[in-house]
C-alpha cells in the first residue's frame, strides 16, 4: 500500500489549546447557570404575601328555643353587618412584616434545599384558624409563624365563605410552598359564624384541625364596634346598635340579635354547626384573654394540638405595657421586640355599666352552654 499524504492530514489530533477553550466555555456556562438558580431562589423567598380584597361578612345563627333563640332565629339572613369592615390590616396581615423578615433567613435555607431536592410543594391547609373576629386570631397566627414547621398565608383567603366557587386549585395556589413535614395553615375568622363552611371544609378533608380563638363576647362586641368607629366616626352609638329599644330603659331593653357584633359572640350556636361534621377533639378553643396574659402557656396547648415540637415558648415574648399585649422577640440577642401594628390595642369607648350588664345577662345562658360543649370554663360571667 502506498503512503498517502492526503489521508495523513485527515487524521489530525486536536490540539490541547482547543480542549482548554471548550472547558473554559463550559465553566462559564455552568457558573451562569448556578448564579441564575441563586437569584431565582433569593427572589422567591422575598415575594410578599398577596393581599386579597374582602367584602362584608354575613353572620348566621342556627335554630333554637327560648326568648333569645327566637330572636336569633328571626335574624337569619338579616344580619346587620355594620362593623365587619374587612379592609382592616387584620385581614391583610401587614402588621408583622418586620418580624417575618427576621425569619426569612431560615426560610431561605429551606427554600434553597427545596429547590435542589424538588420537595417543596403547595399543599391544602392541614389546620385552619376559623374564628373569631376580634378574638386574637392575628396574634395567634403570627405567633405560630415563628415555628419552623409551620408555613401560613398572611392574608385571609376567605375561600370557604366567599370564594368557594373558584375551586380547590385556586385555594391551593394561595398557599405557601412547604417542605416535607411542614404544616400549611391559614386563618379566616368569619368561617366560624358562616353556616355553610363546616361541610365545605369537611369535603376538602375530614381530618382538618380547627382552631377557634374566643374572647369574652361582651368585650369582643365592644372591640368590634371600636374597630369600625375608627374608620367611620359618624356611626350610631354602641347602645343604640346593641338594643332594639335603647330608650326603653335598662330593665326593658331588648338586645338586638340581628347586629353581627352581637351574633358572633353566641359561640354555642355556631359550634353546633361544626359538631355536626367534626368531633370535639378536632377543635381547639384558645382563650383570647390567656393569649395576652400567658402567651407561652396557650402556645404550648396549640403546638401540642397540632402535633408540633414546643418551639415557641416564653423566650419569644415580651409584654408591652403601653400596648397591653405581648410582642414577639428573638430568643437570642437583644433585638427590639416587634408588636402588632397601630390598628391593634385601640382604646375602647366608655360604655355605660347598665349596657354591659344587660349584654352579660343576654350571653350568660349561651356562655354556660358553650362551657359545657367545650369542657372548659372561660370565666366570662
Amino acid at each position: 500500500m502506498e503512503y498517502s499524504p492526503i489521508l495523513h492530514h485527515l487524521h489530525v489530533v486536536p490540539s490541547s489549546s482547543n480542549v482548554k477553550n471548550k472547558l473554559f466555555v463550559m465553566c462559564i456556562m455552568l457558573s451562569l447557570w448556578v448564579y441564575m438558580i441563586y437569584c431565582c431562589v433569593g427572589y422567591c423567598t422575598t415575594i410578599p404575601t398577596p393581599s386579597l380584597s374582602a367584602s362584608t361578612t354575613r353572620s348566621e345563627v342556627s335554630e333554637g328555643d327560648g326568648e333569645f333563640d327566637n330572636q336569633l332565629d328571626s335574624s337569619l339572613g338579616a344580619s346587620r353587618d355594620l362593623l365587619n369592615n374587612e379592609n382592616e390590616l387584620d385581614s391583610r396581615g401587614d402588621d408583622w412584616d418586620e418580624t417575618r423578615g427576621e425569619a426569612k433567613a431560615s426560610q431561605g435555607d429551606n427554600a434553597m434545599s427545596g429547590f435542589f431536592n424538588e420537595s417543596e410543594t403547595k399543599k391544602l391547609p392541614g389546620a385552619i384558624i376559623i374564628g373569631v373576629k376580634k378574638g386574637g386570631t392575628r396574634a395567634l397566627l403570627e405567633f405560630l409563624r415563628v415555628h419552623p414547621d409551620i408555613r401560613a398565608v398572611g392574608a385571609e383567603p376567605h375561600f370557604f365563605d366567599r370564594n368557594y366557587d373558584k375551586g380547590l386549585e385556586w385555594y391551593r395556589d394561595l398557599m405557601p410552598k412547604t417542605l416535607e413535614g411542614q404544616l400549611t395553615m391559614e386563618k379566616t375568622p368569619s368561617y366560624f359564624v358562616t353556616k355553610e363552611v363546616p361541610s365545605r371544609i369537611y369535603t376538602m378533608s375530614k381530618h382538618t384541625k380547627l382552631i377557634v380563638v374566643v374572647r369574652d363576647p361582651v368585650t369582643r362586641a365592644i372591640s368590634d364596634y371600636t374597630q369600625t368607629r375608627s374608620k367611620k366616626p359618624d356611626i350610631p352609638s354602641f347602645e343604640s346598635l346593641a338594643f332594639r329599644n335603647a330608650t326603653a330603659g335598662a330593665g326593658h331593653a331588648v338586645v338586638d340579635a340581628t347586629w353581627s357584633a352581637v351574633q358572633i359572640g353566641v359561640y354555642a350556636k355556631h359550634l353546633e354547626h361544626w359538631l355536626r361534621y367534626f368531633p370535639a377533639g378536632q377543635l381547639l378553643f384558645v382563650s383570647g384573654e390567656r393569649l395576652i396574659s400567658d402567651p407561652s402557656g396557650e402556645m404550648a396547648r396549640v403546638q401540642d394540638f397540632l402535633g408540633l415540637r414546643r418551639v415557641v415558648d416564653d423566650r419569644h415574648f415580651h409584654f408591652n405595657v403601653a400596648k397591653g399585649f405581648p410582642c414577639l422577640k428573638r430568643p437570642e440577642g437583644n433585638s427590639k421586640p416587634h408588636c402588632l401594628g397601630k390598628t391593634k390595642g385601640r382604646t375602647h369607648p366608655n360604655i355605660a355599666g347598665h349596657v354591659v350588664q344587660r349584654l352579660r345577662e343576654f350571653y350568660r345562658p349561651y356562655n354556660n352552654k358553650f362551657y359545657q360543649m367545650t369542657g372548659h370554663d372561660f370565666g366570662w360571667d
